[in-house]
């Protein structure tokens, strides 16, 4: 689980839209982006190059 003050203070760092924590994916999930960033270990890894693409249903939903 995430602090939820560093929840409050993250962005994304293409859209500098709120991040969504998904803690059964363990990622922060970026509706405005349309990316999903990993949280491994318990720290959020905000690099474009390490985000996932979301699917259209994630989007969506």
């Amino acid at each position: 689980m995430l602090d939820k003050k560093l929840l409050q203070i993250l962005v994304c760092p293409v859209t500098k839209a709120p991040l969504d924590f998904d803690e059964a994916a363990q990622e922060l999930v970026c509706k405005a982006s349309g990316l999903a960033y990993p949280v491994r270990d318990g720290i959020p890894v905000l690099l474009e190059g390490e985000a996932r693409v979301l699917t259209a249903d994630e989007k969506l939903g």
